[in-house]
């Protein structure tokens, strides 16, 4: 897949929504959360989860990010729903429109039982949450909802 240089991907974010996958990993009756170190919603409890690429298929694209923020290959049981975000902020700081994503979430299992949780450089440290916390941001929690893991 081509990368898009940072300057281009600025300009690309200043004027459309990106299309976005968003993966909740259920284990054990637990689901796996990443703090995000980057922008936007750094510092913030998430499901793993990014960009789809021009042409990658969005469960391929879901296969992809689980693996590459976590180090799991997984398949994917449901897409969960479609969603958007809007941040003030993007991985460039503030910008013109902030960044705005549209997120299809779906809900995978590790392939692999035995589960070894390796970060990118994206998270800071991870997680397992056993039912939907409060302090979660509100779109994290939706997404949790719908899973209906927790219902």
């Amino acid at each position: 897949m081509k990368n898009i240089p940072n300057e281009e991907y600025r300009k690309i974010l200043e004027l459309m929504p990106i299309c976005c996958v968003d993966v909740v990993l259920f284990h054990d009756n637990k689901i796996l959360l990443v703090k995000r170190k980057n922008e936007p919603a750094k510092g913030e409890w998430w499901v793993p989860g990014g960009r789809v690429y021009k042409n990658e298929k969005l469960e391929e694209a879901a296969k992809r990010k689980i693996f590459e923020e976590v180090g799991l290959k997984v398949k994917v049981n449901k897409m969960i729903g479609i969603y958007e975000t809007i941040f003030e902020k993007s991985a460039f700081g503030k910008i013109d429109g902030g960044t705005h994503t549209i997120n299809i979430g779906f809900l995978v299992e590790a392939e692999d039982k035995n589960l070894k949780i390796k970060l990118d450089k994206t998270s800071a440290e991870y997680k397992w949450i056993d039912k939907i916390d409060e302090s979660l941001p509100e779109y994290v929690k939706r997404v949790i909802f719908d899973s209906g893991v927790f219902n």
